[in-house]
């Protein structure tokens, strides 16, 4: 921060959109500052999605989520090999399992092409067998998305906060805002002491309506919603190719099955409202559940070991779209109710907030983009363990190395917790889940967080 702790612009929430802003307004000249609750970023509910880059084909039209989501898509394909970042083109294909879910494949359709996504389009059972030789024979029909992409979804915010940093951005991590006041300049409590600023950009995800508090009475109820995953082990990969997608309803996206960029395959998410705003809990019975869907829907899951299991939280609220408003005489920018979508839209949203910023409070000026690359976790591309220079391997489930674990707490902006040393690496992310190497791991790390 400055000596007077002042800032043009402070951003509340260090998850994917959070970091997007950032990233955004820091190319912009704003010098931003993104105030996290946690040690590090991603702390909340953007650690845990289903990773996949998303067209929009199945957005409400017309809406702001669409539209955010789309611009997202189209910014992350400009960016993302400047960045390092990765993306596995594998499709998707939005499955019916039974007549009734047949009957509602034309509408897919219908709504895709109205969403301007024009490849999309309607297979049989025979083509969807010769696409996908081992998906279940129950299996009656399908819509093919060839734009749907999986991509990392960790490392994506990663480079957005370090493009943001190169460009005279400070983030603040372990700093939660716990109120504040607007007398013409915003006062906010944090447990860093007071900092002030000139803007104030609620993106405090499953926190939204809490921190909404401290400027207006909330127009909107943030309930998290939990989904739960399992991750079978990377065998499984060979089973399919395309992103096997549910015809949704009215309330949830429903069950994915897909590989990952990490080479696994996953199945989930569920969608289990609750109140609390922290915990994201895994009950046996419903990852129970999840494999006997997903061996279901691809048999041969049934020969595969589940290799890891987890839960996230998405801040659902009682709006089916975005929560993106301005209060120009407030000087305060709402970005609420950013639910499964987030990852595909966080640089779209990053768009339509800095042209919020520019319209309410400042102009700001693009600069020429500094870029920062991250390390690659795909597995698909090439990674340090093949070079014999990084053949000093620590986390052999996951194949990363001593020098991928140092870099990673060392740097400009280095992990801030074993969660943030985790999501640089994969360390410890593995089928034995640390087991072998987190003592390994840990002493590493030793003196390196701060507290």
């Amino acid at each position: 921060m400055t000596e007077t702790n002042h800032a043009q612009v402070v951003i509340i929430g260090g998850g994917v959109v959070g970091c997007a802003i950032f990233r955004r307004l820091a190319m912009g000249g704003a010098r931003p500052v993104l105030l996290e609750a946690g040690r590090d970023i991603l702390s909340g509910a953007s650690k845990g999605n289903s990773a996949l880059l998303h067209t929009g084909f199945d957005a409400p039209h017309n809406s702001l989520e669409l539209s955010c989501m789309q611009n997202g898509y189209r910014e992350y394909l400009a960016i993302r090999e400047k960045l390092n970042l990765p993306l596995v083109r594998s499709g998707a294909i939005v499955v019916a399992w039974n007549e009734e879910e047949l009957a509602k494949l034309d509408g897919i359709v219908a709504k895709a092409h109205e969403n301007k996504v024009a490849d999309v389009q309607r297979i049989d059972r025979d083509q969807l067998r010769r696409q996908e030789p081992l998906l279940s024979p129950k299996a009656v029909g399908g819509v093919h998305v060839p734009g749907e992409h999986i991509i990392d979804p960790w490392s994506a915010p990663l480079a957005y906060v370090r493009q943001g940093i190169a460009h005279g951005g400070i983030v603040l991590r372990n700093c939660r805002v716990s109120g504040g006041h607007f007398d013409g300049v915003w006062h906010l409590e944090t447990s860093q002491g007071e900092v002030t600023a000139d803007c104030v950009i609620n993106a405090a995800g499953n926190y939204g309506d809490i921190v909404e508090a401290i400027n207006r009475p909330a127009p909107f109820k943030v309930t998290p919603r939990k989904g739960q995953f399992v991750v079978f082990d990377k065998p499984a990969a060979r089973l399919l190719k395309a992103i096997i997608l549910p015809v949704p309803t009215e309330r949830t996206k429903g069950i994915v099955i897909c590989r990952t960029a990490f080479g696994n395959v996953l199945v989930g998410p569920t969608a289990e409202d609750q109140e609390d705003r922290a915990k994201a809990s895994i009950d046996e019975a419903t990852l129970r559940q999840l494999v006997a869907r997903g061996i279901e829907m691809l048999p041969g899951l049934a020969n595969v070991d589940v290799n890891a299991v987890y839960a996230g939280l998405r801040p659902a609220t009682e709006f089916k779209d975005y929560q993106i408003t301005a209060q120009p005489d407030r000087r305060w920018i709402t970005v609420a109710g950013i639910r499964s979508t987030g990852l595909t839209g966080a640089l779209g949203i990053a768009q339509h907030v800095s042209s919020l910023y520019n319209t309410s409070y400042r102009r700001l000026t693009e600069a020429e983009p500094i870029w920062t690359p991250v390390p690659n976790l795909c597995e698909e591309n090439a990674r340090p363990y093949q070079d014999a220079l990084g053949a000093d391997i620590v986390c052999h489930c996951e194949l990363v190395t001593r020098r991928e674990i140092a870099n990673a707490l060392d740097g400009d902006f280095p992990a801030g917790d074993i969660g943030g040393l985790k999501r640089r690496t994969r360390a410890m992310m593995g089928r034995c889940q640390g087991f072998y190497c987190s003592a390994h791991v840990a002493a590493m790390a030793e003196g390196k967080f701060a507290p």
